[in-house]
């Protein structure tokens, strides 16, 4: 698998990633350690977690595996913070980015990781209560602290992610990366947040490159019932992309697969991994064997052709004054 540097960093990380969203839920244990297996054996680094993902499952798991399975020097390890789940009364999750908030967070993430730092740290969603320079003092803390080495955000639009790295580079560590969903069915991010990536020299990780699954090929007649799109936990994040605006895409995708002697799969990974300004795909699997077809993509360089009707039929509507 190629590694890349992310962004104007010195850090190198694999071009697909290994998300764990499910682990700890939907992937058991020893479902995660053989995935994390097969991911290493195919020339993997990145391991994107959460403090959020399975309400800190995901995370007990990786520092599991960490504990008995793996040395951690082996990994580019990766978490979020930023939202918080109120238990009292009705139980909602909401964004937290304030300084006490994600610096507990991040103490909470390294003890269930059994490990003293982070490779990467990023605040996970937009917090429009908190004011931007505090969650960029937060983010320089714990990079002085040692606690990470690099940090970003994720989810956020251009010009918060803009002006987080404009915060962080006057005496601070600078902005690592971004991560944020990029696939064939969401390439919004190509309007103004990957030109200031590439201006800047922040590296862009890019997850859900499946479209939730959807570019797989698995939703074209029916929701199989062992898939995210039945699951009572995920059957709302793939709702968005199986109604009729997605339908020619996907098929699309399955018609360059035949052409190729591919899977699905295998050719949408492939798109989004190597799309200009994109440093990582991180892409996620319920099981090993998922996983593993999907890293099938790795020797698959999409002909310019292929990858110039893909984008057209994809292409992203730019107005003012994105197309100047």
């Amino acid at each position: 698998m190629e590694h890349r540097k992310l962004g104007s960093t010195g850090l190198r990380v694999s071009s697909v990633g290994l998300g764990t969203m499910t682990w700890g839920r939907d992937t058991d244990e020893l479902e995660a350690r053989d995935q994390l297996d097969v991911f290493l054996d195919a020339g993997g680094t990145l391991v994107d977690t959460a403090a959020s993902y399975c309400e800190g499952s995901a995370e007990e798991v990786v520092g599991t595996l960490m504990t008995d399975h793996v040395d951690r020097r082996e990994l580019v390890l990766v978490s979020k913070a930023g939202v918080r789940t109120w238990r009292t009364g009705a139980r909602a999750t909401v964004a937290d980015a304030s300084r006490g908030a994600l610096l507990d967070t991040l103490d909470d993430s390294l003890a269930r990781l059994g490990t003293d730092h982070l490779d990467l740290w990023l605040v996970q969603v937009p917090d429009p209560t908190t004011p931007l320079e505090e969650t960029a003092d937060a983010l320089r803390a714990a990079v002085v602290s040692g606690r990470t080495r690099y940090v970003g955000v994720s989810n956020h639009p251009a010009w918060a992610s803009v002006r987080a790295a404009d915060l962080l580079s006057c005496a601070g560590p600078g902005l690592a990366a971004v991560e944020v969903e990029y696939s064939l069915v969401c390439r919004g991010i190509e309007r103004e947040l990957v030109p200031a990536a590439d201006a800047l020299g922040f590296g862009v990780l890019g997850y859900a490159p499946l479209g939730r699954g959807v570019l797989t090929g698995r939703y074209r007649a029916t929701t199989p019932p062992d898939s995210r799109g039945a699951s009572p936990h995920l059957r709302s994040y793939v709702a968005p992309y199986l109604g009729e605006p997605y339908v020619g895409v996907v098929e699309a995708v399955a018609t360059a697969a035949t052409g190729l002697d591919r899977k699905p799969v295998e050719v949408a990974l492939a798109w989004a991994r190597d799309a200009p300004g994109v440093t990582a795909a991180i892409v996620g699997a319920r099981t090993p064997s998922q996983l593993r077809g999907a890293l099938s993509s790795d020797d698959l360089v999409l002909p310019a052709q292929i990858r110039h009707a893909l984008d057209e039929i994809t292409a992203i509507r730019t107005g003012y004054p994105e197309r100047f």
